[in-house]
């Protein structure tokens, strides 16, 4: 039978592993991440990660903020990105070298990580240990990751509408619409972003920013009075909204999309309360619908509130079964049960997995953090649970000439903020960079939120911070949540971020 056995190799040579002892299903950072993880524990470690996307693992924050600022006419080609710092890098966090062959993973000495791109696993048997993909392979495991992440929401009014509406929509997520939106925006007359939080305000400056060097209109929409109206306190989110208008968008709040239309080569957009905006494409960038279609086949159970695959506080769903990143709804012992869409924590949660499956039964405490510029002036890093429906206190002081993203990376030597890239998962950048003598004091945009922090209160106690245009801090800011106390006077524990230095 061996003669057979040949004979199918030399037809089919990429003979895919038929068992492996680390299977990541999902090819995002939160994988990856898991991956680097198990092979620091487990030097010789065969990791294979299966990935429904064409490219391997890559960090998605860029897609909406750096690589829009970039000067190199090439960059949907490259996908390299100037940090804030000056410092160049690619959005990919290892080079293809940097992975085994999957056919080669098993015979390899030393193991290594593994990428099979273009597959989705469509059945997992946590009883058998095994999963079925898209094109009938099994493949069995010992440890598996479930990191599926989540696919973009989109607008019930164009869910209803004509193809000609939905294929004038973007759905931002991937590398393959970043070159689409890119290529779309310097072609086309008008583009509408919907969404106001994280993803649609970033995408809306950096279109924006272009479209002061073009004929491009940028229109912003959203359901609340004003940018990240979820997120940041009323007062602030205002401002918000002032400072995105700068940047060239034209924004209209209060607007709740009704219907959507296409006439005389247009989109016609028709808001509730009767206005009409026209446009000649929609990115909708409405929030993340977890991806959870595993739980049936997998007899696993789902959280009602939050969505995502039910986890316990080591971020494990069944023996041999764990979750990390967007779709993973943990218990967090600190703050309660959440879940979380945000690169940082991708990292987080990934990595602390990677150390579980490897044996070390440790709980999620280290919060995560996540952050947001509007262009390289304004800037913030927030941790911990940030819900404009919380009570607040503010603290606020004048904002400095160094008070921005774009000087604050540059003295940090560090690029893409999320501290617990630079713990392996990213190579650290090596600090050449002076610190410049502060320049006098820009003049204050209306009220003084030049820089500040927003506490976040639940039955008195801090369970999140915003720090805007306050860097490198947050060891700060995640000591105070894990601390748990009530505090008698915030304009104290605002004094610990040395606020008011000049």
């Amino acid at each position: 039978n061996l003669s057979e056995k040949r004979q199918a190799d030399v037809l089919s040579p990429a003979i895919l592993p038929s068992h492996v002892p680390f299977l990541l299903i999902g090819g995002g950072t939160a994988s990856f991440a898991a991956a680097r993880s198990i092979r620091a524990r487990d030097p010789g470690a065969k990791v294979l990660i299966v990935s429904d996307e064409l490219d391997p693992p890559y960090m998605r924050p860029p897609l909406s903020k750096e690589l829009w600022f970039s000067d190199d006419p090439d960059v949907t080609e490259t996908l390299r990105f100037k940090q804030w710092n000056g410092k160049e890098r690619s959005i990919f966090f290892q080079p293809p070298s940097f992975y085994v062959a999957p056919e080669e993973l098993i015979s390899t000495e030393n193991g290594g990580v593994s990428v099979l791109t273009g597959k989705k696993v469509v059945h997992l048997d946590v009883r058998e240990n095994k999963v079925r993909l898209d094109d009938g392979t099994h493949i069995s495991y010992e440890k598996c990751l479930i990191a599926t992440g989540g696919t973009p929401r989109n607008l019930p009014a164009i869910e209803r509408a004509s193809e000609e509406v939905k294929k004038r929509t973007t759905l931002f997520r991937r590398v393959s619409d970043f070159r689409a939106l890119e290529r779309l925006s310097s072609s086309l007359g008008s583009i509408t972003i919907i969404g106001g939080g994280f993803l649609g305000s970033e995408l809306a400056c950096a279109l924006g920013r272009r479209a002061q060097r073009s004929n491009l209109e940028v229109i912003q929409m959203f359901p609340e009075s004003g940018n990240m109206g979820k997120v940041l306190p009323e007062y602030l989110s205002h401002w918000t909204t002032e400072k995105v208008k700068r940047e060239g968008v034209n924004v209209i709040s209060d607007a709740v999309v009704k219907a959507v239309g296409y006439k005389n080569g247009k989109l016609q957009i028709s808001l509730k309360d009767g206005r009409q905006v026209e446009t000649d494409h929609i990115v909708a960038a409405v929030g993340l619908e977890p991806n959870t279609e595993l739980a049936k086949s997998a007899g696993l159970e789902l959280d009602g509130d939050f969505g995502g695959y039910r986890v316990n506080a080591e971020l494990q769903a069944r023996n041999n079964v764990w979750v990390a990143g967007d779709a993973a709804c943990f218990y967090d012992i600190k703050l309660g049960r959440r879940r979380v869409e945000h690169h940082d924590h991708a990292v987080v949660s990934g990595r602390l997995v990677g150390e579980n499956m490897t044996g070390a039964a440790k709980p999620y405490w280290h919060q995560s953090m996540f952050w947001s510029d509007l262009g390289p002036e304004v800037g913030y890093e927030a941790i911990g649970i940030v819900d404009s429906a919380l009570p607040t206190v503010g603290v606020f002081a004048k904002a400095t000439e160094k008070d921005t993203p774009k000087r604050a990376a540059e003295e940090s030597g560090t690029g893409i903020r999320s501290e617990s890239d630079f713990q392996g998962i990213i190579q650290p950048v090596s600090d050449s960079s002076t610190v410049t003598p502060p320049l006098p004091a820009p003049a204050q945009q209306g009220d003084s939120y030049g820089k500040g922090l927003v506490f976040y209160l639940r039955d008195n106690v801090v369970v999140g911070i915003v720090l805007w245009n306050i860097f490198n801090r947050m060891p700060i800011a995640r000591k105070i949540i894990k601390d748990g106390e009530q505090h008698a006077d915030l304009n104290e524990v605002a004094k610990l971020f040395n606020i008011h230095e000049e």
